[in-house]
């Protein structure tokens, strides 16, 4: 296991990280850049802390307990379950830097097994070696799959410029190199390492987009592009977010400039076959990811609800209720499909999947209906989330005063304590994290229609057909 220090030293090795036009040379002592680190660092005191966070591996000892393999539906729930924990550690912030690149681990070891049977040992050898090596050395992973994908209505070997999916431009005999880009990279620049994988199904003619590998964050010719984190400084100050300014999360455009890649470090090659398989096995087990972390995520939300409207003197009036009822069922709705879609998991060999219906139904629910949590908690706090003064009015000595007499309500709660309740709800539905917020959550893990394509290609309607069949007395094929 290693310390938080150690993951943050671990840092500052050269790596190309650009934010704001500018490169950044120590992502640790950067006044924005750090609070990311810092959230991945969080993950490492809680591995250190708490034992539930670890795993007694039979070959390697104790490791992570993100990069133990699930091999039925109990391991499922155990990793459902930690990132639960690690979520509300976080203030409700997902710590993605093991799981992301856990699950896709996971699909690389299905897709390695795929190719066994076409006399390509290889590459499953691989995947396991660089399992047992982040495993053992406990390193931050992030993934990269999402190709910046230019003309979405072109197959990647169609585009006017080749390089808008990640492809590989040379090979020899000690490895090959890759060229392209890829978008919303979460954790990039404070991973050890990224794993590429493909964003989608291939063709026969675009092999050379059919790969998948890993790097580590300081190779050479690798270049990461941060977006701005407007969480932090878009704000009057940082304690107008008292969350964000301690858990938070980036991306970045992650661009391949001819990065060379060993051998050993290739997992999928040329092979358009198993390119889609790859990338729609990732995306189930991270959508059961995605369902694991939201369910604490939403605990968040029926807080601030439930906090806003005992403070706001409404707690009992029926609108305010159904309001809070909805969040509630958004939660639960996402803690039943995990939970169903461990105990109802496929079986692949001694691994286990994620059912695929449970976990896109939920991912589903939980895309389609986080607007309506934001307006209902909107709904209860009432305009404060739009009007709220600042932090630093708060602090003036000839504002704070009016400050801590005008903003109480219910008689319980003092002024100061319901201005900084306000300006957690505010964080969190009126100021810039919501519109990030908004966006991910859509779009965060698979869209909606990626969602929709996943669950009617996954579905079996073969008994509601033969029902109709039966009772119309007419053939269903």
């Amino acid at each position: 296991m290693r310390t938080p220090e150690d993951y943050l030293n671990g840092l500052n090795d050269g790596r190309n990280v650009f934010y704001k036009g500018k490169r950044i040379n120590n992502i640790v002592e950067h006044d924005a850049l750090k609070v990311p680190a810092l959230h991945a660092a969080h993950l490492y005191e809680l591995k250190l802390a708490d034992p539930t966070f670890r795993y007694s591996d039979p070959e390697l000892g104790e490791i992570s307990g993100f990069f133990r393999v699930p091999t039925d539906s109990e391991t499922l729930w155990y990793r459902s379950r930690i990132i639960q924990e690690s979520t509300r550690s976080g203030g409700g912030v997902f710590n993605i830097i093991q799981a992301i690149g856990s699950d896709a681990i996971f699909a690389l070891l299905l897709i390695g097994r795929e190719l066994l049977t076409e006399g390509k040992e290889e590459f499953l050898k691989r995947v396991k070696k660089y399992r047992d090596e982040v495993a053992t050395k406990d390193l931050a992973l992030a993934v990269a799959q999402t190709d910046v994908k230019g003309d979405r209505s072109k197959r990647p070997h169609e585009q006017s410029d080749p390089d808008l999916y990640v492809r590989v431009v040379g090979e020899s005999s000690d490895g090959i190199v890759v060229r392209g880009a890829k978008a919303h990279t979460t954790q990039a620049a404070v991973a050890d390492e990224i794993i590429f994988i493909p964003s989608r199904a291939m063709s026969e003619q675009d092999a050379d987009y059919s790969i998948a590998f890993a790097v580590p964050a300081n190779s050479n010719g690798l270049k990461m592009i941060v977006r701005p984190i407007m969480e932090i400084e878009g704000l009057p100050s940082k304690d107008d977010a008292p969350n964000a300014s301690r858990h938070v999360e980036l991306e970045t455009l992650t661009i391949l400039d001819d990065v060379f890649v060993p051998w050993e470090r290739v997992f999928l090659y040329r092979d358009h076959r198993e390119a889609g398989a790859l990338a729609n096995l990732f995306a189930l087990y991270h959508r059961f990811t995605a369902l694991s972390y939201r369910t604490a995520m939403a605990d968040m939300y029926i807080g601030l609800s439930k906090l806003a409207a005992r403070y706001n003197g409404v707690e009992d009036a029926p609108h305010v209720r159904d309001d809070i009822v909805d969040i509630v069922m958004y939660r639960e709705v996402m803690y039943m499909a995990a939970r169903t879609a461990a105990v109802d998991c496929v079986k692949v060999g001694d691994m286990a999947i994620p059912n695929p219906i449970y976990t896109n139904v939920g991912k589903l629910y939980s895309n389609s209906h986080f607007h309506d949590v934001v307006r209902d908690l909107i709904d209860v706090a009432g305009g404060l989330v739009s009007t709220l003064p600042s932090t630093l009015d708060f602090e003036n000595p000839e504002t704070r005063s009016y400050i801590e007499k005008y903003m109480k309500g219910n008689a319980e709660f003092s002024g100061e304590e319901r201005f900084k309740l306000m300006r957690l709800v505010r964080e969190m539905v009126g100021g810039p994290i919501t519109g990030y917020m908004l966006g991910g959550m859509i779009h965060a893990e698979g869209s909606m229609a990626a969602s929709k394509i996943a669950m009617y290609r996954e579905y079996n309607f073969r008994s509601a057909e033969d029902l109709v069949s039966k009772v119309a007395g007419v053939r269903s094929k």
